[in-house]
């Protein structure tokens, strides 16, 4: 087992299997030294833990759960980096992240959400984990998933 892994581990996360694209895509492609993620959901076993819009309210998702899905799509995400290198030890920096958050109109607090996925990154990967980072709301996401999350990472 790597470091990073181990890491995982000690957090108490295993790397799940990558999930299945829902559309025309792969899920993630490598350039160069570069690996970019398509975005990811937060499957669990092949499945949705919550749907529908971010924000406070009857029938909304709240904020702190969609933070914690925001993780889940991380570690999905993380997944798909594996699964074209072979192993998470060959990344040298995680360059960036990108986090949508399906969101109710009154909901301003995108960024406190998609931090799920960025504090997740850094409990990972430490210094090799700081990242640049855009938290986008938008209205809705495929199969009515609160959250979603792509990333960019650096390999040797």
């Amino acid at each position: 087992m790597g470091a990073v892994e181990a890491r995982l581990a000690e957090l108490g996360v295993e790397v799940p299997g990558v999930a299945a694209p829902v559309a025309a895509y792969v899920p993630a492609v490598v350039t160069g030294n570069l690996v970019y993620t398509s975005g990811q959901l937060p499957f669990v076993s092949g499945a949705l833990p919550a749907t529908g819009k971010v924000g406070d309210g009857h029938g909304l998702v709240p904020a702190d759960e969609a933070k914690e899905y925001a993780r889940l799509c991380a570690l999905n995400a993380l997944a798909a980096v594996k699964s074209q290198l072979g192993s998470l030890d060959r990344v040298t920096r995680i360059v960036k992240v990108v986090g949508f958050v399906a969101s109710d109109p009154a909901f301003t607090g995108q960024p406190g959400v998609v931090n799920g996925a960025s504090e997740f990154i850094g409990e990972v990967f430490g210094d090799a984990g700081v990242h640049a980072r855009s938290a986008v709301g938008v209205a809705v996401l495929p199969l009515d998933a609160p959250v979603e999350v792509e990333l960019i990472a650096e390999f040797e």
